[in-house]
């Protein structure tokens, strides 16, 4: 699995956007209905949709986020065959960073639960991506 990192490339080629989120100075992950790991917020773009109104949408569905910033990261891109990806060719996305200030009072989506922490999760949905988005974020001085 290989992840790499850009400033920008075509919109087009992005798929995906994850979103690194914060609560009060904690993480934000989600546990998904079927898993017993934890991951942050994101998903597909879906048709006509901007990456950024996937970022958006994606952090409300899967954390209950209402009350929101966001900016953007950076681009970055997964090689490897996973979950989300069976081919294993280079797939494209955006990369979010969101300061979470007012959640919905119930989940409404395939995640079962949000949890706020001090630190980081051990047990990872993607342990071969998400860690590598979170240490970019810190690189480039946005968390």
């Amino acid at each position: 699995m290989k992840v790499n990192f850009y400033d920008n490339i075509d919109d087009v080629l992005l798929k995906f956007a994850v979103i690194i989120s914060k609560h009060n100075g904690k993480w934000v992950f989600c546990k998904h209905k079927e898993r017993d790991t934890y991951e942050v917020p994101g998903g597909h773009r879906e048709e006509n949709e901007t990456i950024l109104e996937t970022a958006k949408r994606e952090l409300n569905e899967e954390t209950g986020a209402v009350d929101f910033s966001i900016v953007p990261v950076c681009v970055y891109s997964v090689t490897g065959k996973n979950k989300v990806n069976e081919s294993g060719a280079e797939t494209y996305g955006m990369l979010f960073f969101a300061d979470i200030k007012i959640f919905e009072n119930e989940l409404h989506s395939e995640i079962e639960k949000v949890l706020i922490t001090d630190t980081l999760v051990d047990n990872w949905t993607y342990p071969l991506i998400q860690p590598k988005l979170i240490e970019e974020a810190k690189r480039r001085g946005l968390i």
